[in-house]
């Protein structure tokens, strides 16, 4: 059981992270697409490159070995992320399939943080 838990782990983090690392990346870049996709919400175009940046750091912070807090801060800074978008659509009456991946993604994000193995997980506050 417990190899079967470390192989969903790996397929879901390995997809939120592309995910999340990627559309980090075309915001933080501002690409026209993804800025067309944000008009509705009316967001800043400064914001839109500062949500992208910090997705990127939250993937590099889940990835990486070691830094157990910090993943917890990550894990919970793309999970706000994610339906803080699913809410700003829904507000901007932009209901569509907009929402669809910030749903599926903030899905992931819970199913990577509950599926991680121990040696990424904090036991105690004192460790």
């Amino acid at each position: 059981m417990e190899k079967t838990k470390l192989i969903w782990y790996w397929i879901i983090t390995g997809l939120l992270s592309f995910c999340i690392f990627t559309g980090g990346l075309f915001q933080a870049l501002q690409l026209k697409g993804v800025l067309e996709g944000f008009k509705p919400l009316g967001y800043p175009h400064y914001f839109i490159s500062l949500i992208g940046i910090w997705k990127m750091l939250g993937v590099i912070a889940i990835l990486i070995p070691g830094f157990k807090l910090l993943k917890e801060w990550a894990y919970a800074g793309i999970f706000f992320t994610m339906t803080g978008a699913v809410v700003s659509h829904i507000a901007a009456d932009n209901v569509s399939v907009q929402i669809v991946a910030p749903i599926v993604l903030a899905i992931f994000t819970v199913l990577s943080w509950y599926l991680r193995p121990a040696n990424r997980k904090i036991i105690s506050v004192n460790q």
